[in-house]
């Protein structure tokens, strides 16, 4: 009964403990598979985490892009404002520059009238008193009640006759004046319109450019949302595979503490088949002694009686138990011109150089001052000789140096007028690359509405 009873408690604690391991279907695989799928699930989760790493780099890689996309964009945004309002003060330079068109036609229009009046008053004395020669002055001889009066007339007819002169010459240059002029408001009219006509390409440039970069960010958005799916996916691939080692770290520790019961239970088992063995021998032993016979043992010999002999056997063993820390890696983290500069010094010098390239071509985009360039191109290669940096873009250059007032504008400041830059060489004129059709020129400060004068020396 006894050992029965001892069978019974084996049985018992055996059928426990597949009850507690039967939570987990992993508890069905041996331990090396455990293992092994423990390091397939640490290698996913260490990929995992490398992925992680390098989305996280691409988003702040793109989020750097995308914020100097928006500042590029800023900026183009605020000179495109600039523009604007270049276009809209140039607009009202042409409405002014066509008014005084006006005006000046019909001021031409009545010196034209004066002239062909005075021409033909003049014609009308020049036929009653000259067109038939000498015998007007016979008449008035004849006609005159003394020699006196016939001179006072005839003095008074030559008198007449040069009046009409000096009026019709002065009606005729009067009227000369006025076609100069109407040619000079034209050819300005000209100019302003080209300059109109390629600061509207240039906003049509801006408008393109801003599209195009508005087009970026868009894209950067796109990137960085996918870029952020992509993140959460590999972090629920590090936190599925972090639970996973979880579970395979319990199911390892719980498979060692399974093998090491079945061991005790096996070598409890031993000890109580053989400890039912050597209680039956001694029964055996202790009946043959009672009855006087000889009892034969197990290695052969025979004897009648035997002391009691008692053995212990103890054996133990334990299997020590393994354990995977995270491994943690470090985180990836020139024609010219005869005119000259007003004043001395460094700008007059300035002014000067740009002076001797009047006659070059006007280029858009360009920058050689011999070949072609345009309105800032002209200005910066002016001062590159002199060993000043300023901005590209005329734009630029009107936000850059020292503001000063026309009142205290010298040679070699810049003068600008919105999309539009030259430099002021003194007596109230400018040299620039004004356009194709003129090329490097001098023009009047006042041809167009000053926005600002700056210095840059």
């Amino acid at each position: 009964m006894g050992r029965i009873s001892f069978k019974g408690r084996i049985l018992t604690l055996a059928t426990a403990a597949a009850v507690v391991l039967s939570g987990t279907d992993a508890y069905a695989a041996t331990l090396q598979e455990i293992r092994n799928e423990k390091q397939a699930a640490e290698s996913k989760k260490q990929e995992a985490e490398s992925s992680l790493r390098s989305i996280n780099k691409d988003i702040e890689n793109i989020s750097e892009e995308q914020e100097q996309v928006m500042a590029e964009l800023e900026e183009l945004d605020a000179e495109l404002v600039d523009l604007l309002l270049s276009v809209e003060i140039l607009e009202s330079d042409i409405a002014a520059k066509e008014q005084e068109i006006a005006t000046t036609k019909a001021e031409l229009e009545k010196a034209r009238q004066q002239v062909s009046s005075q021409e033909q008053a003049m014609a009308r004395r020049i036929k009653f008193m000259y067109e038939r020669g000498n015998t007007t002055y016979l008449e008035l001889f004849l006609e005159s009640k003394s020699m006196a009066e016939a001179v006072n007339k005839s003095d008074y007819s030559e008198k007449l006759y040069k009046y009409d002169r000096l009026m019709l010459e002065r009606y005729r240059m009067a009227r000369q004046d006025v076609e100069n002029k109407e040619k000079q408001l034209e050819n300005e009219l000209s100019e302003l319109e080209e300059i109109k006509e390629d600061l509207n390409a240039q906003k049509e440039e801006l408008d393109a450019m801003i599209a195009e970069k508005q087009e970026t960010v868009e894209d950067f958005s796109a990137q960085l949302e996918k870029a952020k799916n992509k993140a959460g996916q590999y972090k629920a691939q590090i936190s599925q595979q972090t639970d996973n080692l979880k579970k395979l770290n319990q199911a390892e520790a719980e498979k060692i503490a399974e093998e090491a019961r079945k061991k005790a239970e096996e070598e409890a088992r031993k000890k109580a088949e053989e400890a039912a063995r050597k209680k039956a021998e001694e029964e055996a032993r202790k009946k043959a002694s009672e009855e006087g016979a000889t009892i034969t043992l197990m290695d052969g010999t025979s004897r009648k009686s035997e002391s009691d002999q008692q053995s212990s056997e103890s054996s133990s063993s334990s299997d020590s138990d393994d354990s995977d820390n995270d491994s943690s890696e470090e985180e990836e983290r020139p024609h010219g011109t005869s005119i000259t500069a007003s004043g001395s010094g460094i700008g007059a010098d300035i002014a000067n150089y740009g002076l001797s390239f009047v006659g070059c071509p006007y280029v858009a985009g360009g920058t050689s001052l011999t070949n072609g360039c345009d309105c800032s191109g002209f200005t910066q290669g002016v001062y590159s000789h002199f060993g000043i940096k300023i901005p590209r873009s005329s734009y630029a250059q009107s936000a850059d140096g020292e503001e000063v007032s026309f009142d205290d504008a010298q040679a070699g400041d810049i003068v600008y007028y919105g999309g539009h830059v030259g430099i002021y060489i003194g007596n109230n004129q400018i040299v620039h690359a004004s356009t194709p059709a003129t090329g490097i020129k001098v023009s009047s400060v006042f041809y167009r509405s000053i926005i600002t004068i700056r210095r840059y020396y």
